[in-house]
């Protein structure tokens, strides 16, 4: 069992102990107000994997099998081998065979390295399972198979010497090759901050005091709150309305920056609405703006580029399937398999189009 079942579990008992209802019966209490949860929400989101493998689901891949999923799911943020720069900070690179030997990186140290990557400061392989299962790819979240989980993790580990070209990760390996990282040894909580600490280091979980004070101050506040510094009207929609550009999970939420479009709750969908609609769902919207370029170009730039050009839809529409690197810089666009192919006519006609709103 998990830490979130755990939780809800201890929740669950607490509220039967001291109300001495059913959790069900509880929510009989507040009508209108919310419901239990099913089995089947909860599963949804108790995929967590804890540094000590508590969570880790079954499976297995190869080095090999994580090229290709790298290549489909990956490399478009992270470079082909995990070094790109161009839109997060690199995966790999600033460890050595004796950093893996002795689980400190060196780098991190004598600040030799140029950036600190992934490898050179996760401490535990659990945690890279976990963030790959839970927010990759960038596009679809939560969308990976325990196995390709395991496969995109052994050529990540490969990449940095941690496991050789012919590995299989598995959940019944996995445990040797955190033996392996190389900054296994670089994490410590032996400190204030952490409630296990010993109460010899000031150990919140033993009674002990933090390693900072911090003194609640609840007088001469100001009334009303003065705004003096913001970013100007004329600026506020130069990349496009900031609403309509988060990936479509979690709670974070651009500001309104323009008119939202009937894709983003405006009323009835025209067909270039519903274009809009599909492009933030497939993840388009991700990586191009209408107006601007966000990791790709924006679909003005390739209005502009391609307008007018032979039989143009046919070879779009391919060149979305495929895939591609090149044509817009380094960046590689992976291929959109996963978009059927009357959506991706749909897409390319709108692009083609002008890549309205409405």
């Amino acid at each position: 069992m998990s830490r979130f079942s755990k939780t809800l579990m201890a929740l669950m008992v607490a509220a039967a102990a001291t109300s001495f209802v059913t959790p069900a019966a509880a929510f009989d209490r507040y009508q209108g107000v919310g419901r239990p949860a099913t089995a089947a929400e909860v599963k949804a989101w108790d995929i967590d994997v804890r540094p000590d493998f508590v969570g880790l689901p079954t499976g297995k891949g190869t080095v090999d099998q994580g090229v290709e999923l790298w290549e489909t799911h990956c490399a478009s943020c992270h470079g082909a081998f995990g070094e790109s720069n161009e839109v997060f900070t690199p995966l790999v690179g600033g460890t050595t065979l004796d950093d893996i030997k002795t689980g400190h990186v060196k780098s991190l140290v004598t600040g030799s390295s140029p950036q600190r990557t992934t490898l050179m400061k996760v401490p535990t392989v659990a945690t890279l399972f976990d963030y790959i299962q839970r927010a990759m790819p960038w596009t679809a979240p939560k969308s990976l198979k325990p196995d390709e989980t395991y496969a995109i993790l052994a050529y990540l580990l490969n990449l940095a010497d941690v496991v050789p070209a012919d590995y299989e990760l598995s959940d019944q390996n996995i445990r040797e090759v955190q033996e392996r990282m190389p900054n296994r040894n670089g994490m410590t909580t032996d400190h204030g901050m952490w409630p296990g600490a010993p109460l010899a280091k000031g150990g919140l979980g033993n009674g002990g005091k933090p390693d900072t004070k911090n003194v609640a101050c609840m007088k001469d506040c100001k009334k009303e709150v003065q705004i003096v510094s913001f970013l100007p009207d004329y600026a506020q929609d130069a990349h496009g309305n900031l609403a309509e550009q988060n990936r479509p999970v979690g709670q974070t939420r651009g500001k309104q920056t323009g008119e939202p479009s009937a894709a983003a709750g405006g009323g009835t969908q025209t067909a270039a609405a519903a274009a809009l609609a599909l492009a933030g769902e497939k993840g388009c919207m991700a990586c191009h703006g209408v107006a601007n370029k966000i990791v790709g170009p924006g679909y003005n730039e390739i209005l502009a580029k391609y307008k007018g050009q032979a039989d143009i839809e046919t070879k779009l529409i391919a060149k979305l399937k495929a895939g591609g690197q090149g044509v817009w810089g380094a960046v590689p666009m992976p291929p959109q398999g996963h978009v059927k192919d009357e959506e991706l006519k749909q897409l390319v006609q709108w692009i083609l189009e002008g890549a309205k709103a409405q």
